[in-house]
């Protein structure tokens, strides 16, 4: 789904993340364009549905949510986080500093 060639983490299903600040997505008719204004670094989302899970990820409480407004369906789902793993590992998307599992209440 992305450029990437490692292995990337896997996100956690109840983690929240958001675009970071310096990214800005370009729509394209594969998915979209990443743009890095601070490390200048452009990446490849090879899938639309990618794109929406990502514009969807700063608007929800965790991934999951993120998942589901996006109509990911569980099998779909590790290759979603390896995806998203890797757009974490590279900087593209942040760990939501205004919301932690630490921060809910059981």
């Amino acid at each position: 789904m992305t450029t990437t060639g490692t292995t990337a983490r896997l996100l956690d299903l109840g983690e929240a993340w958001t675009l970071s600040g310096s990214v800005e997505l370009r729509p394209e008719p594969f998915g979209a364009l990443a743009y890095d204004f601070h490390t200048r670094r452009l990446s490849f989302l090879k899938s639309r549905r990618l794109v929406d899970v990502v514009r969807a990820l700063g608007s929800r409480d965790d991934v999951a949510g993120a998942l589901d407004d996006c109509g990911v369906a569980a099998p779909e789902r590790p290759a979603y986080l390896a995806a998203l793993g890797a757009l974490a590992d590279g900087g593209l998307i942040q760990r939501r500093a205004d919301h932690s599992q630490e921060d809910r209440t059981p």
